[in-house]
C-alpha cells in the first residue's frame, strides 16, 4: 500500500488514502515519487473545469526514481531518476507526423485505465495518465523520461509541466526574440516560468501583470523589470510602459476572459497574444471584425508549450546547469500529500507561485 490523493468526484474534497498498486506489465514503470507539483490543471480536474475518469489519483507534474521496470521496457532501468511526462506522443497520428507531438490524439489516452486499487477494491484511474500525487505509481514507458544529469531530483518534478510550458510558451509558441517587450499575466508557476525564459530570450522590457502586490519580488527575481496590479487600467499602463506603443508579445496564464482580452488589449499594432491559462467554457472572448483588421495582432492557445519534451528537456537542463534558469525559485512552499487542498485554496485566492509535494 502507498499514500495517494484520491478524486472520488467532481467538486469532492481529496481523500489522502492508501492505494494498491500492480507489479509493471510488458512496457510499463514503477516510480517512488521524489516531489509532485500542485498545477492549476489539477484544480481545474478537481472542480470538473477541465473532464477525466474518476475516481482518479491526481497529479501529473512530477519526478522520482524508478523502482522496477515490465518487460521490453529499455530506455531506464531501476535506481533511475525520471521526469513524469504527462502528454507523452504516439509519434504516429497526424499531428505527430508533422512535428505537432503536443497535440498528439492518443496523448491521455492512458488516463482512461486502471492503474491502481483503493483497499475496498475500487478501480483508480492514473489522473492525466500518470497519477503524481502518490508516493508512488505505475505508467506507461513513454510516459517517463530520463532525468538530465545536474538537475536536483526533487526540483525536477516542475520541468513535468510548468517549466516544459513556461519555456515552450515564450520560445516555441510566441518565439520571442532579443530585444522584443513582452508581458506576463499571471505570477503563479507557470507565470514565473514565463518570466526566467523571458529573461532568457533577452526580452526588454518584460512586465509583470497579477492582482497580488505580494508577488512582486517573485516577478522581479524571475526577470520582470516591470509589476502592474491587475485593474482597469492595465492596458493603458502596459502602453505606457512600452513607450506608448503596447508590448510585441503578451502571455496570458490566468485563464479568464477578462485576462485574456486585457493581454490582446496590451499589444502593438501586429502584436502577439499567446494564451496559455486554461479557462472554463463559460469565459467567453469578444471582438469585433473592425478591430481585428485594424490592429493586425494574432491570437494563439498554447498546448503544453507547445513542446517537445524529449528534445526541450536537454536544453532546459544546460539553461539548469549554467545558472540561467532556478527551478527552486518557482516553488513558495513544500508540503505533504495533507497540504494539496491549502494549496488549491491559495491558487483559488492568487497567492504564491508553485506549491510541491516533498514526499
Amino acid at each position: 500500500m502507498v499514500r495517494a490523493a484520491i478524486l472520488s468526484a467532481v467538486g469532492a474534497p481529496l481523500e489522502i488514502a492508501g492505494i494498491e498498486l500492480p507489479e509493471p506489465g510488458p512496457g510499463r514503470v514503477r516510480v517512488r515519487l521524489a516531489a509532485a507539483g500542485v498545477c492549476h490543471s489539477d484544480l481545474s480536474l478537481s472542480n470538473g473545469t477541465m473532464r477525466i475518469p474518476l475516481p482518479a489519483v491526481l497529479g501529473h507534474e512530477g519526478a522520482g526514481t524508478v523502482v522496477s521496470v515490465g518487460e521490453g521496457v529499455t530506455r531506464v532501468a531501476p535506481g533511475d531518476g525520471v521526469v513524469l511526462n504527462w502528454a507523452p506522443s504516439c509519434g504516429t497520428c497526424p499531428a505527430c507526423a508533422i512535428g505537432e507531438v503536443w497535440l498528439c490524439d492518443s496523448a491521455l489516452a492512458g488516463a482512461a485505465g486502471v492503474h491502481a486499487r483503493t483497499a475496498d477494491g475500487t478501480d483508480l484511474h492514473p489522473g492525466l495518465n500518470v497519477g503524481a500525487f502518490a508516493e508512488e505509481t505505475v505508467v506507461a514507458a513513454n510516459c517517463v523520461l530520463p532525468l538530465p544529469a545536474g538537475v536536483p531530483l526533487t526540483d525536477a518534478a516542475l520541468l513535468g509541466c510548468a517549466v516544459l510550458t513556461g519555456y515552450g510558451a515564450v520560445h516555441h509558441a510566441a518565439r520571442v526574440r532579443a530585444g522584443e517587450s513582452v508581458v506576463v499575466f499571471g505570477v503563479g508557476g507557470v507565470g514565473l516560468a514565463v518570466l526566467q525564459s523571458a529573461r532568457i530570450a533577452g526580452a526588454g522590457p518584460v512586465v509583470a501583470v497579477d492582482v497580488s502586490p505580494e508577488k512582486e519580488a517573485l516577478a522581479r527575481a524571475a526577470g520582470a523589470t516591470e509589476y502592474v496590479i491587475a485593474s482597469d487600467t492595465t492596458a493603458k499602463d502596459i502602453r505606457r510602459l512600452t513607450g506608448g506603443r503596447g508590448a510585441d508579445v503578451a502571455v496570458e496564464c490566468v485563464g479568464r476572459a477578462t485576462a485574456i482580452r486585457t493581454a490582446w488589449d496590451s499589444t502593438r499594432r501586429g502584436g502577439r497574444t499567446t494564451v496559455v491559462g486554461i479557462g472554463g467554457k463559460d469565459q467567453r472572448v469578444t471582438f469585433n471584425a473592425l478591430e481585428l483588421f485594424h490592429w493586425g495582432r494574432t491570437l494563439s492557445g498554447c498546448v503544453y508549450g507547445n513542446s517537445d519534451p524529449s528534445k526541450d528537456l536537454p536544453v532546459l537542463a544546460e539553461h539548469i546547469r549554467a545558472g540561467r534558469f532556478d527551478l527552486s525559485a518557482l516553488v513558495t512552499e513544500r508540503i505533504g500529500l495533507d497540504g494539496i487542498p491549502a494549496a488549491f485554496e491559495n491558487m483559488l485566492a492568487g497567492r504564491g507561485g508553485r506549491a510541491l509535494v516533498v514526499f
